[in-house]
């Protein structure tokens, strides 16, 4: 009998589902074409030491965290649409297995839970030598998935891990009450600093109409290095100028855990997020960032949050949520072209 690795927790877990993996159908007497052809789906529970999965794709169900940030709710339904609009892409990878390993489920509004269902999800996957790549799902979600990556390597030599985050918002703010959407890397911080540890923290994308003086003041206090919106453009010179910026970053990390909220990107690209804005940087930009960081091979897990198909127009985000999904596969898989 599987052992269940949520038991105790008031979630739901629902392992991968061929209903989420659908397309075109394509010559028998020729190789699989699509990803809906080639996906695996897996139960986390059955996950033996001795696995054949390299990369799993896990949702994160839940939006209560932007609920309680007063943000628009929909991004619960992200790692849905992720699903559906991945499973029509070509694929091409051949090295790596890709496993669906189903969705962790908000339950009674209780995030916590939930974020520590992540926590203990990816703590399973990176300890059985699996990839995680996180489709949410609201950006509380990083807080979970960070300590399920620093639980995975507890005990190893390597145990510094740089946080780079593609996003808009510093989500640095104090908690009041409940954490939120808001407040997962300032949770992060608050936790090591219980055991007198520091954390890397690196924003990308970062808009001054989105945050406050208040988060300002908190990052260059917890010594958060970022970058402004208008350095991330997408010419090739300023590109480098900002790897360049993340190279001192890059060398006193043993890993690095890579978040990417879907409202960084300007609203022409995605428009289905709680809060699109004009002022965002491009999916080129972004793209060749990945490039350059997957390069190092210290990227450890990575996530994308804030997808909101209720707000989405001609699932815009959602085909480019799908292609970020799959670029970062062939960067794994060691086949891209970009």
């Amino acid at each position: 009998m599987k052992k269940n690795i949520f038991e105790r927790l008031h979630i739901d877990y629902q392992p991968g589902e061929k209903r989420f993996w659908t397309g075109r159908k394509s010559n028998p007497d020729i190789e699989n074409q699509y990803w809906h052809q080639e996906i695996e789906l897996q139960n986390i529970n059955a996950l033996q030491r001795k696995n054949t999965t390299d990369i799993a794709i896990l949702g994160y169900v839940c939006d209560e965290g932007v609920r309680r940030n007063s943000g628009r709710i929909g991004a619960g339904k992200g790692s849905e649409i992720v699903r559906d609009r991945l499973a029509k892409l070509p694929i091409h990878f051949e090295e790596k297995s890709v496993a669906d390993f189903g969705d962790i489920i908000c339950i009674d509004e209780d995030m916590e839970a939930c974020q520590q269902g992540l926590s203990i999800g990816i703590s399973h996957l990176i300890s059985k030598s699996v990839f995680p790549i996180v489709i949410g799902g609201g950006h509380d979600m990083a807080y979970g998935h960070f300590m399920g990556i620093r639980d995975a390597i507890k005990n190893t030599s390597k145990k510094k891990i740089g946080i780079i985050n593609f996003d808009a918002h510093f989500d640095l703010r104090p908690v009041d009450e409940k954490p939120n959407s808001g407040t997962p890397f300032n949770q992060i911080i608050s936790e090591l600093k219980k055991d007198e540890e520091t954390i890397d923290y690196f924003a990308i994308g970062i808009q001054r109409q989105s945050n406050t003086k208040e988060l300002f003041k908190i990052a260059q206090e917890q010594h958060v290095d970022f970058a402004i919106n208008y350095e991330c453009e997408s010419s090739s010179e300023e590109i480098k100028i900002l790897q360049n910026k993340l190279l001192p970053f890059i060398k006193r990390n043993d890993y690095l855990y890579i978040t990417i909220d879907m409202d960084g990107f300007s609203s022409a690209y995605a428009p289905g997020v709680s809060a699109p804005s004009p002022l965002g940087f491009t999916p080129y930009f972004v793209f060749k960032m990945l490039h350059f960081l997957f390069d190092t091979n210290k990227v450890i897990s990575c996530d994308i949050a804030e997808l909101n198909p209720s707000l989405d127009r001609d699932n815009l985000t959602a085909n480019l949520a799908a292609k970020i999904v799959d670029f970062i596969v062939m960067k794994l898989n060691k086949k891209d072209n970009f």
